[in-house]
């Protein structure tokens, strides 16, 4: 067998194992965008409503910074599960793994760590 440099794709099983690794990594990533749009359409469990009205304008201006700091992050989250389904249709195209620049195969460690990339290290600092 050719060492893993001259290969120019991965095998089924690579494919298989790294469908694994994004499928899970796509679970968590839902489980925090639902928790973030729960966090986000539920009430202040600790409002200020009882409270005299000079300390409700820096309540309220708090809590409205709270909620984009959430949007912020939901947005994110939305992003990468992009990332993630973008990944699988990779998978099944069989160009999962390959570097955009390079050509060359993304090391298997790269991927585990990173599985969305789809660029090697090279090129990544190239930029």
């Amino acid at each position: 067998m050719k060492p893993e440099q001259e290969k120019t794709r991965y095998s089924e099983a690579d494919l298989q194992e790294f469908k694994g690794i994004i499928l899970e990594k796509m679970r968590i990533a839902r489980e925090e965008l639902n928790s973030l749009a729960t966090s986000l359409s539920s009430p202040n469990a600790n409002g200020t409503d009882d409270t005299a009205g000079t300390y409700k304008t820096l309540e309220d201006g708090s809590a409205t910074l709270e909620k984009e700091q959430i949007n912020q992050l939901a947005a994110r989250q939305k992003k990468f599960i992009e990332q993630l389904e973008a990944a699988l249709v990779r998978i099944e195209n069989k160009t999962y793994g390959v570097c955009r620049e390079t050509g060359k195969l993304i090391p298997k460690e790269r991927l585990r760590a990173v599985p969305h990339t789809t660029l090697s290290m090279e090129a990544k600092l190239k930029q």
